[in-house]
This record gives C-alpha cells, sequence and structure tokens, in this order.
C-alpha cells in the first residue's frame, strides 16, 4: 500500500521520493522463490542485523576464527532458466544475453574480490585456491539466480508482448537476486546461507541503461560491499542497505 501511494504520487508530479532503506525494501521487494542453490532453505529466515531477505547461520559458528577466504566462480545455471530468457524472439539474443549472464557472473565476482582487498580493515586475506590456504579460510559460493530486463531492450527486440509471455511481468522491475552459501574449507561443511533479491531506481521514462540487465551492476557492487561489512560487523551492529530506494519518474 505504501509503494501504491508513493507511485501515485510521483506520476501526479513529483520529481523524487525516498524511504528509509530497510522499510522501503521490506515494501517494494519480495523475496525470491528458492532457486536450488541452497540445499535446505527451510532453514533461512530473515536476520534483523543481517540486508539479506534470507540466511542462516550453523549454530556455534565463529567467524573471528576464520582467517582466510576463496571466493568461488559465480554459478549461472539458475539464471539461464529463466523464462523470459527463453520467449526472445530470435536465437541470436539468446547467444548475446547468454554472453552477457557469464561476464555478469564474473563481474559479481571480481568487485567482492576487490572490496574484500580493498578492506582497509584487511577482515579476510583473499586466496584464489584451497591449495593456497595456511590458516583457516572460508569459501564463499554465489549463484545469480536472477536478473530482469530493462524496458527498452525487451521492446526493442519484441519480447515484451502484452498478455503473452512472462517477459512483460517484469518489465522495469530493475530487480536482481542471488542464493550464496560459506563453507567451511577445511571440513568442507556449509556454515551459513543467504540469499537476497534486491532493486534498483525505478521509473515510466529511462533511457539511459540501454542494455537488457539494466541497474544489476550496481546492485552487485552494493552486494559485494555488504559481504566485506558483515564480515567486519561488530556485536550489536545492523547492516543495512547503503542507500534508500528511491523513485525517480521523471
Amino acid at each position: 500500500m505504501a509503494l501504491s501511494l508513493c507511485i501515485i504520487g510521483a506520476l501526479s508530479g513529483c520529481s523524487y521520493i525516498e524511504m528509509a532503506s530497510n522499510d522501503a525494501k521490506a515494501v517494494a521487494v519480495e523475496p525470491a522463490p528458492n532457486a536450488g542453490f541452497i540445499e535446505q532453505p527451510d532453514r533461512d529466515k530473515k536476520i534483523a542485523y543481517i540486508p539479506f531477505q534470507r540466511a542462516w547461520i550453523k549454530p556455534g559458528f565463529e567467524k573471528s576464527h576464520y582467517k582466510e577466504i576463496v571466493v568461488a566462480p559465480v554459478n549461472t545455471q539458475y539464471m539461464l532458466k529463466m523464462d523470459w530468457l527463453h520467449d526472445m524472439s530470435s536465437a541470436s539474443w539468446f547467444g548475446d544475453v547468454k554472453k552477457d549472464i557469464d561476464e555478469l557472473a564474473v563481474y559479481f565476482h571480481d568487485q567482492i574480490v576487490k572490496e574484500f582487498e580493498d578492506d582497509p580493515n584487511h577482515r579476510f586475506q583473499v586466496i584464489e585456491s584451497p591449495a593456497q590456504h595456511k590458516q583457516k579460510a572460508l569459501r564463499l559460493e554465489l549463484a545469480l539466480i536472477e536478473i530482469d530486463p530493462s524496458t527498452p531492450v525487451l521492446h526493442a527486440a519484441g519480447w515484451a508482448v502484452p498478455g503473452g509471455s512472462s517477459a512483460a511481468g517484469v518489465v522495469n522491475q530493475r530487480r536482481a537476486a542471488f542464493e550464496g552459501r560459506l563453507r567451511d574449507l577445511q571440513t568442507g561443511k556449509i556454515v551459513a546461507t543467504f540469499a537476497d533479491r534486491n532493486m534498483a531506481d525505478i521509473g515510466p521514462i529511462d533511457l539511459t541503461r540501454l542494455t537488457w540487465y539494466g541497474p544489476a551492476k550496481g546492485i552487485m557492487d552494493m552486494w559485494a560491499k555488504q559481504f566485506v561489512q558483515i564480515a567486519n560487523r561488530k556485536p550489536g551492529e545492523i547492516i543495512t542497505d547503503p542507500v534508500a530506494l528511491t523513485l525517480r519518474p521523471f
């Protein structure tokens, strides 16, 4: 209801509306359905001090015992199951989008590595492979499970058919989602899981993002920073989205 009022207000002439980050996300962004990367999603719940929508932490897990981290290549197999991807009118587009998905996965991985390496607290030393580890280490495993296509490219490619494909239903949503696991590198056991769907600025007119993946990289940048913030979290500290959700219709 709150989001509906904001949108009505925006369309009636206001050019900028801002909602508190946590409140806006809770109202505007529903969690993504379980994709299958997390094997026991029923354990997940909302943990107040973590910005992600769902999470589980193994009882007794103590992050301070770990000094190194491996960031695994980002899984993309769940992205390739998205309905809109298979509703495209040209097979050549599918090849281009698959290439984009692979590049986005590399981008997400590299941003996380960069944020940990640039962390002034040096909370974790990033290592490239398990063979390099000298201290207790964690392995961060992520899967991209959703990126909504942007409006201009959908219409240009003829994918958004009113009342037809599911692509029409995700126009202008500007959402991205991931599922993740944190694994003890020595034992191989999963010590935490988490999942999040987030959304960037929305508006009925936006000619500045003429790629199908719209603002997905911005959302990934935010997630990468949040992983480092969680790693550095102090007792009692609440990690939130770094910027508020805004509606910029004009």
